[in-house]
């Protein structure tokens, strides 16, 4: 005697994917995100400071120079970690080396920055280490499909 003749409801049968997904593949999207949305605003942060933006408060001290310096650097990594971003969704081994490059010296440039902005700095540099963290891990296994 079967389940459908005692009456009994049949459960909800199991659901089978049409692809099998790479292990990692969801932090690779993450990673390649992130480091796109960091460098949109790193380079929209460094053209303020460029400009002397009143964003930004020109007293602050700063680690090294002032706040036209911060802002080239700041460009400089964020034009980097578009770049990055892209190569990484390219899915060769170099996106990978270079996003984590662009995710290490934006971190860097992140905890140069904490006397300033404390609180962004901090954030950004658990971005970072986010961003780090996946292409280390899963970036290797990734294929271009």
């Amino acid at each position: 005697m079967s389940m459908l003749d005692s009456g009994l409801e049949e459960r909800e049968p199991r659901r089978q994917a049409t692809y099998d997904e790479p292990q990692g593949a969801g932090w690779l999207m993450f990673a390649g995100i992130m480091l796109l949305i960091a460098g949109v605003l790193n380079v929209i942060y460094g053209i303020a400071a460029i400009g002397n933006s009143n964003f930004f408060i020109n007293d602050q001290k700063y680690i090294l120079s002032d706040l036209k310096t911060w802002g080239w650097v700041t460009l400089i990594i964020g034009v980097l970690q578009v770049v990055a971003s892209f190569s990484i969704w390219a899915g060769n081994q170099f996106g990978r080396w270079f996003g984590i490059g662009a995710a290490a010296l934006s971190s860097i440039g992140a905890l140069l920055s904490i006397p300033a902005y404390p609180f962004w700095s901090l954030a950004i540099f658990a971005v970072d280490i986010l961003i780090i963290y996946g292409l280390a891990a899963y970036g290797g296994r990734h294929q271009p499909v």
